[in-house]
């Protein structure tokens, strides 16, 4: 009430005390408080954030808190600026040094120093196009730790000042020690029996007298000690006017890259490998699903963790070894806007925090990046938007043996991986496999209507017959498969093994697992791997696992396929597209 009353006073003198103000400085008062101590904790933190803190007392044991002295256009133009950037609080005012009694902030100083001068036209300009503008968090930043520890407060000091508390403040004390680990009840902003009994918890095991009432500075010391986890951090308010959006970032771990369309990338400036991406653009439903695909074939979102899309947006979590990640974007009038947070796995208390501040500062502003925004600098395959592209460990070849989109492959394919898929978008696993012979069997989880499946030879293939085998050679560069053609050598392995056929043929690592046709485009077999242990193949050298094999172990994993004669040649454009169709590329991921 007293505050109340304060106001209106002051709000009545303006007109009176205007014209003396251009002598005497004009001050924007940002804070009234009941009591010298209070009043110092809050102009030593309004110190840490902004220039030309003051503190005077105001006469009847109130305490202001104010900045200045400046002209009167200076003043104003500070007033709104740091309304808009939420610095200071929304009923701030300006007011007069006629105001003001004796000064308590900083110490031996005098009141009615120069006023400030004015910003120039040329400085105003620049400020006002600035593309990006970077200002102090408006997360409460706590005073260094007092000489003492006990501010001298009694109980009903102590008491009075917490009756200035608003309801959410009270709720915040609540949730700090809630953090602390001495309250568990409901966040009310009621301070009742379990709150109190939390209060003197906290008091005892920090070396205070247990009163159950925490006087300022304990509450002050409670709330470092929640941000100290945040310390280095630099969490600041950025506006990025590029990509229209405004937001909390960690700007002591990360700093801002060439924006390229639709991201406004912050890369790591030192050792917490740590990044922040802006996401912006016009669009509807269609390119919001669009970039939720696209957003998973990327780096910086790992495959394990939760996938949300919804009409109007969606989020990405995800986590291995290295990263977490945490995406959210949403589409409002035509404009699609979000983040993603990517933090150092082991840190998820403070990462936690640091994206709890994101989430409640993000604010869409005026505009989206354009679509032209940083094209110049995209020259790498391996980049999507300058993110990388999350590439397999390594990629061979398979084919379709049935109409269910059953695979055969080679179980070089399959080793150590996490995940494998075929032709990138269906993830498939394995049902059958006969390491000693290098074959393995998987099924896609979702259904794969092929167009061409295999149909293996029935007849033995005579030594000397042309063959031909359809592979990614390169292990998934070109887009498609190529043939490679050779002669059958022998028809057993290298250990005499009946179920192999030796071939003069030179593919590629990527061509392993691939179908080996005939002439007449029948399969007569699967690639192998050239890694046979010990013995090193010549250049010209291959071996196959022959269909006779390929079949029983497809009889063995419950399935079959398709087996006769085709009789004549094909002609190599033609064998080229019939090989096309059944032949898939199996990465490793």
């Amino acid at each position: 009430m007293r505050c109340k009353f304060l106001s209106f006073v002051f709000a009545l003198l303006l007109c009176a005390q205007f014209a003396s103000a251009q002598s005497s400085g004009v001050w924007v008062q940002i804070k009234a408080r009941p009591s010298l101590t209070e009043a110092t904790v809050e102009a030593q933190r309004y110190a840490q954030d902004l220039e030309d803190v003051n503190g005077f007392a105001l006469g009847g044991g109130w305490y202001a808190i104010a900045l200045g002295p400046f002209d009167r256009v200076t003043a104003d133009r500070r007033l709104r600026d740091l309304r808009r950037r939420n610095l200071i609080p929304r009923d701030s005012y300006i007011t007069f040094s006629s105001a003001f009694d004796e000064q308590f902030w900083p110490l031996n100083t005098t009141l009615g120093a120069a006023p400030a001068v004015a910003a120039t036209e040329e400085e105003a300009v620049a400020e006002e196009t600035a593309t990006t503008e970077v200002v102090a968090t408006p997360v409460p930043v706590v005073p260094e730790e007092p000489e003492f520890r006990d501010p001298g407060e009694t109980v009903r000091e102590a008491r009075a000042s917490e009756d200035q508390l608003n309801r959410e403040q009270k709720k915040d004390l609540q949730r700090l020690l809630q953090w602390a680990g001495f309250y568990n009840s409901a966040i009310d902003g009621a301070y009742g029996r379990g709150t109190r009994n939390a209060m003197a918890a906290w008091q005892e095991d920090n070396g205070y007298e247990p009163t159950g009432v925490m006087s300022t500075l304990q509450r002050a010391e409670i709330l470092r000690a929640y941000n100290a986890i945040l310390d280095g951090m630099d969490m600041r308010l950025v506006t990025e006017f590029d990509s229209g959006i405004e937001i909390q970032i960690p700007t002591g771990v990360v700093t801002k890259t060439d924006p390229i369309y639709p991201f406004v990338t912050f890369k790591p400036r030192g050792d917490i490998d740590a990044q922040v991406i802006l996401i912006s653009q016009d669009g509807n439903r269609t390119t919001l699903a669009g970039l939720y695909e696209i957003m998973q074939t990327l780096k910086i979102v790992p495959l394990d963790g939760d996938r949300r899309l919804t009409k109007n947006g969606f989020t990405l979590e995800g986590a291995d070894d290295e990263i977490v990640s945490f995406t959210e974007v949403g589409l409002r009038d035509g404009q699609i806007k979000g983040f993603t947070l990517v933090w150092p796995t082991g840190d998820e208390e403070r990462r936690r925090r640091i994206l709890g501040e994101m989430r409640t500062s993000f604010t869409r502003i005026g505009g989206t990046l354009a679509p032209d925004a940083g094209l110049e600098l995209l020259d790498d395959i391996d980049l999507l938007s300058g993110l990388e592209v999350r590439r397999p460990k390594f990629s061979r070849t398979g084919f379709f043996t049935d109409g269910a989109g059953t695979v055969v492959t080679t179980t070089e394919a399959i080793g150590t991986c996490q995940r494998i898929t075929v032709n990138e978008d269906y993830e498939a696993e394995v049902v059958g496999q006969e390491d000693s012979l290098g074959v393995a069997v998987l099924r896609p989880k979702e259904r794969i209507a092929p167009i061409s499946v295999a149909t293996f030879r029935a007849s033995a293939l005579p030594r000397t017959s042309e063959v031909a085998v359809a592979g990614y050679s390169f292990e998934g560069l070109l887009g498609a498969p190529t043939l490679t053609y050779g002669t059958v050598q022998d028809l057993r392995g290298l250990g005499g093994e009946t179920e192999l056929t030796r071939l003069a043929l030179a593919p590629q690592p990527g061509d392993a697992g691939g179908p080996v046709f005939d002439i007449g485009g029948n399969v007569v077999g699967m690639l192998m791997a050239r890694d046979t242990g010990a013995r090193q193949l010549p250049n010209d050298v291959s071996l196959k696992a022959d269909s006779d094999a390929i079949q029983s172990l497809l009889a063995a994993s419950g399935l079959s396929a398709a087996s006769g004669d085709q009789l004549g040649a094909l002609d190599p454009v033609d064998l080229t597209e019939y090989a096309g169709e059944m032949t898939v590329l199996v990465s490793c991921w």
